[in-house]
């Protein structure tokens, strides 16, 4: 007989008998709620990207897929199939754990958690409640001095999808997402307000797009957030703590969390108790509702898996893996700052780079960073974040396109930028070219369309073609020109930009002015 030892059970009574250390900080006095303190924690759900499921060899999903069409027989809980671990997720997991801080554990060990619904269709659902892969750690938030402490991240199931059809009066059940490999990553409650919730989760969603091992997409379902609330007057002890399930955006969030508090300083200050309840958020009213009374961990039963031994990690695996980690957004905004890039232009590259494509399985997506990187390189990063925000993203915005959709290559704005810089074509035909490689999806040169297009600068040397055009502008603008003669120099503005327009932006801008100058003397 093949006896498995597990620490299941010396860890659960340790957790239960242990005293927890409570986390303290100063006390923060909101004029939403005078008197009294907020604690929130967040239990978040992020799906890790990956082409394989936790356990089984189907695809993961992708939205819009056929229901019910990635599906292996483990998935649906054929009685007699077993378990076999994704090693890309346990990695995927573990680049989590070290971007967090947090501990990685040498031996983990898998639960099944039993409940019943009809998107589980084992009946449990496989996890690491008792002896997970990381534990402690912290997420430095983005704003104030403030770090929010890891309680522990666990691999698990995802479950099935539920949908609700309101005229069959019926329930679908869709298993493409059961199965699929989660991160439950618990926080510590140690945020103090819902802005600073807020917060945590867009920095997490950062982190874990930047290491690769989720998109941290709310919208779509594959980061999904629990959160804990509870309130206690100022140097009382910690309130009774409700959970607020299944929140998919950010704003949702942080009106749930305000709503819930005022509902709990109603029930303290009407001299009722506040229930431990599961609760949902109804985004039509802006409130909270009760799903059902707060399950413990003994309602669900937890036992050790059987088909599935210990995870051991080695020292030498963590250490290969810690040193592949790409930067974290951190590092990466000090080294963009040391650059000489300003502060908002550091938010925009990090903002459009927070959206990027993550590939599957730790393929790191190619993000607005690294496109600069490669960009910036023998060239004045200022300049090169100039045309890239204002210009490169600014059209792509202005056709409802994100940069994933960017068909400009590095070497074609790289080789634009230096015709620019070169006086070879004007900042305005630069402009006029970029927009014509965007719109034709053109992988042409921008030297060669330059010419094609008759963009090539005029030299100063050539003022017969400048003092044309300046005259021509003149002639379409008498009332401007003889302003300009008055003595109103602001008003030579638009006589230049209408030399600009007749030359197409070929003309050097300066040497109109001195043209337009010279003419109007006369």
């Amino acid at each position: 007989m093949l006896v498995r030892r597990c620490p299941w059970r010396s860890i659960q009574l340790h957790q239960l008998w242990c005293p927890r250390q409570i986390h303290t900080r100063e006390a923060i006095h909101d004029k939403r709620w005078p008197g009294w303190q907020v604690i929130i924690g967040i239990e978040v759900h992020a799906q890790i990207k990956s082409r394989r499921k936790l356990f089984s060899e189907s695809s993961t999903s992708r939205p819009g897929e056929i229901p019910n069409t990635t599906v292996s027989t483990f998935d649906s809980a054929f009685p007699g199939t077993l378990p076999t671990l994704n090693p890309k997720c346990v990695e995927l997991a573990v680049r989590t754990a070290l971007a967090l801080n947090s501990k990685v554990h040498h031996q983990s060990a898998f639960d099944r958690k039993h409940y019943f619904y009809s998107d589980l269709p084992a009946g449990y659902q496989i996890t690491q409640r008792y002896s997970p892969l990381a534990s402690g750690g912290y997420l430095k938030l983005s704003k104030g001095d403030v770090s929010v402490g890891i309680q522990q991240i666990q691999l698990e199931q995802d479950t099935a999808k539920s949908t609700f059809d309101g005229l069959r009066r019926t329930s679908l059940i869709d298993l493409n997402r059961a199965g699929s490999g989660l991160m439950e990553i618990v926080s510590e409650p140690h945020m103090r307000s819902p802005e600073e919730a807020a917060d945590y989760v867009r920095t997490l969603q950062a982190v874990l797009r930047c290491v690769g091992s989720s998109d941290g997409n709310m919208e779509q379902g594959s980061f999904r957030c629990d959160v804990n609330v509870s309130i206690n007057k100022h140097g009382q002890p910690h309130g009774t703590r409700c959970e607020i399930k299944n929140l998919n955006s950010v704003k949702f969030m942080t009106v749930a969390i305000t709503s819930e508090v005022f509902r709990h300083i109603e029930l303290l200050e009407s001299g009722c108790s506040v229930p431990q309840d599961t609760r949902g958020f109804d985004e039509n009213k802006a409130e909270t509702l009760k799903l059902r009374s707060k399950a413990d961990s003994p309602d669900y039963r937890y036992m050790p898996d059987p088909n599935i031994p210990p995870l051991l990690l080695s020292e030498e695996y963590i250490e290969t893996i810690r040193k592949t980690m790409p930067d974290l957004p951190d590092t990466t905004r000090v080294r963009l700052r040391n650059l000489g890039l300003s502060e908002r232009d550091t938010d925009v590259l990090m903002a459009v780079d927070s959206g990027h494509e993550v590939g599957f399985d730790g393929e790191l997506g190619k993000g607005a960073v690294t496109y600069f990187d490669s960009l910036a390189q023998q060239r004045d990063p200022r300049v090169v974040v100039n045309w890239m925000t204002h210009e490169l993203i600014g059209q792509l915005t202005a056709r409802k396109e994100t940069f994933s959709d960017n068909p400009v290559s590095v070497e074609q704005l790289g080789e634009l930028i230096d015709l620019v810089q070169d006086g070879k074509i004007t900042g305005t035909s630069g402009k006029s070219l970029l927009k014509h490689i965007i719109a034709n999806r053109s992988s042409s040169a921008p030297s060669v369309l330059a010419r094609e297009l008759s963009l090539e600068a005029i030299s100063e040397d050539d003022n017969a073609s400048t003092r044309a055009w300046c005259a021509e502008a003149i002639g379409a603008l008498p009332e401007e020109a003889e302003a300009v003669r008055q003595g109103n120099p602001r008003v030579l503005n638009k006589l230049v930009g209408k030399v600009m327009q007749l030359s197409r932006g070929r003309a050097d801008a300066q040497n109109a002015r001195v043209v337009l100058e010279d003419v109007l003397r006369r």
